[in-house]
């Protein structure tokens, strides 16, 4: 059976990749385990060793069929390979936007940071990755180790509910999470040593009224089939994984053409000149913090051969399957003007 590839998806101690067959007598010996399973609800206990090998095969078709992403979560030790426990992503259906987060790790590995770093992690690469909007998980009550890792991800608690956990033989109370992209964040970075002290009083206080305003300039890339291009926002940027139209901050001194014809270069390898480059329309909107004024340009000729750059994913879309992708505010509403321009 051919799986699609798949990268696997790394931390500063951590990886998580697909998992094979060699796994399954270290997965066997460390999910057998009345301390690990009694919190999980889909498995069951004693865990028989040919459940490992079966659960491992259709882990393959899952992913193969979209449907869910089950990955071994691996460390190091010296110069070998640890299976510590395993993270995945399961979504109830093709159309829904959201997925649900599972994951376990070996007791010998608690009271490390593993589960919070490899789910977090897994939970940023879902949101960036898979046409989701949300992440979802549960906890049985009483397991306040796993609820902190879920709030250490980012996700919120929103509920309580009941499911039905196989080892026990019972439906139980669990308490329910979820979160976006907003809450979904990465980690902030460590600030550096010996950093100057803030000063964000005083510039506070000095502070103009009103927001900053920020200017971005944007593209629509039209080729000759009438198609128009997409990028979607790479995992690290803000609103990763919703898909947009190329383009950027308009940097000290630049003018928006000047803005796209760096832009386009720096994120797609193609070179555009200012007269192919048509103005067309706008967006005017609320970033909360600031307010984005954002010019929509119209280009359809353009010289090199494109290349994602910035590893981001791109998309050619018919003008009426634009809706069909879920972008940022700020470029839904031109979705329109271009359908019925184009």
């Amino acid at each position: 059976m051919t799986v699609p590839a798949f990268t696997p998806i790394r931390t500063e101690r951590l990886t998580l990749r697909p998992l094979g067959a060699a796994d399954a007598a270290e997965l066997h010996r460390l999910i057998n385990d009345w301390d690990v399973v009694r919190w999980l609800s889909r498995v069951p206990f004693p865990y028989p060793r040919e459940l490992a090998d079966e659960w491992i095969a259709s882990t393959h078709r899952q992913r193969e069929a979209g449907e869910a992403w089950h990955l071994a979560i691996v460390g190091q030790e010296g110069d070998k390979e640890v299976l510590v426990g395993c993270a995945g992503l399961m979504k109830k259906s093709a159309d829904e936007r959201e997925a649900e987060l599972g994951y376990w790790v070996g007791r010998r590995y608690w009271g490390h940071g593993v589960a919070a770093e490899a789910a977090g992690r897994l939970a940023r690469w879902g949101l960036a990755n898979l046409d989701i909007d949300r992440v979802v998980a549960s906890v049985l009550e009483g397991n306040d180790r796993s609820a902190g890792v879920l709030k250490r991800v980012g996700l919120r608690e929103v509920g309580t509910g009941e499911a039905h956990f196989l080892a026990r033989g019972a439906r139980l109370p669990v308490r329910l999470f979820g979160g976006g992209r907003e809450e979904v964040a990465a980690p902030p970075a460590e600030p550096p040593p010996q950093a100057a002290p803030t000063v964000a009083p005083v510039l506070a206080a000095e502070a103009p009224p009103g927001k900053k305003l920020l200017l971005v300039a944007a593209c629509a890339l039209v080729d000759s089939d009438g198609r128009v291009l997409l990028a979607r926002r790479p995992e690290g940027k803000a609103m990763a994984g919703l898909w947009e139209f190329p383009g950027g901050k308009l940097e000290p001194g630049e003018t928006p053409e000047e803005a796209l014809i760096r832009e386009l270069k720096e994120e797609l390898d193609i070179d555009v000149s200012a007269a192919c480059l048509a103005p067309f329309t706008f967006a005017s909107h609320d970033l909360g913090h600031a307010h984005l004024m954002m010019p929509l340009y119209l280009c359809r000729r353009w010289d090199g051969t494109m290349v994602a750059r910035e590893g981001q994913a791109l998309a050619w879309v018919r003008p009426n399957k634009l809706s069909d992708y879920a972008m940022p505010p700020a470029d839904r509403p031109l979705v329109a003007m271009l359908r019925d321009f184009l």
